[in-house]
């Protein structure tokens, strides 16, 4: 299994790219593990600290209820 964020050669993952981070969560916004994701650890650990960034940064909901209707 290869990593899909190392086969497009991304150097830097950022808590401002939205639309990038919400492949990697669930429909409950959980982050997804690294198993569904097809990502390597240092990915996975860069994905989770990027996503955790963006929900404090209040860019990404904590959950499905913070979500406009």
């Amino acid at each position: 299994m290869v990593c899909d964020i190392c086969q497009e050669k991304v150097n830097t993952i950022d808590y401002k790219e939205v639309k990038l981070l919400r492949k990697f969560v669930s429909g409950q916004f959980k982050v997804l593990p690294s198993k569904r994701n097809h990502l390597c650890p240092k990915h996975q650990r860069q994905i989770s600290q990027a996503i955790k960034n963006a929900r404090f940064m209040a860019l990404m909901p904590y959950t499905r209820n913070q979500t406009r209707k």
